[in-house]
C-alpha cells in the first residue's frame, strides 16, 4: 500500500457514541435529533405569525413573507 491509499483509505471505525451504545441506539438518537430540530423549526415559524407588523418591519419581513413561512410543514 503506498502513501496515497493510506491517506485515502475511509475510516471504519464507528463514532464514539456508536461504539458506546450500538448501531441502532445511534440511529434512534439522530432520529431524536433530526425530529426535535423539524419541531424547532415549526415553533419559530408559528412564532413569526405571532409577530405584529412594527415587529415584523423591524426584522425585514413583510406580513406576506411572515405568513408564507409560517405556513410551511415543519419538515421543509
Amino acid at each position: 500500500m503506498n502513501t496515497i491509499d493510506t491517506i485515502n483509505r475511509p475510516s471504519r471505525r464507528l463514532p464514539a457514541i456508536g461504539q458506546m451504545v450500538g448501531g441502532l441506539a445511534c440511529l434512534a438518537i439522530r432520529m431524536a435529533m433530526k425530529l426535535e430540530r423539524m419541531m424547532e423549526r415549526r415553533r419559530s415559524r408559528r412564532a413569526l405569525l405571532e409577530l405584529s407588523d412594527a415587529q415584523l418591519k423591524d426584522i425585514g419581513i413583510s406580513r406576506a413573507d411572515a405568513v408564507r413561512e409560517g405556513l410551511r410543514p415543519f419538515w421543509d
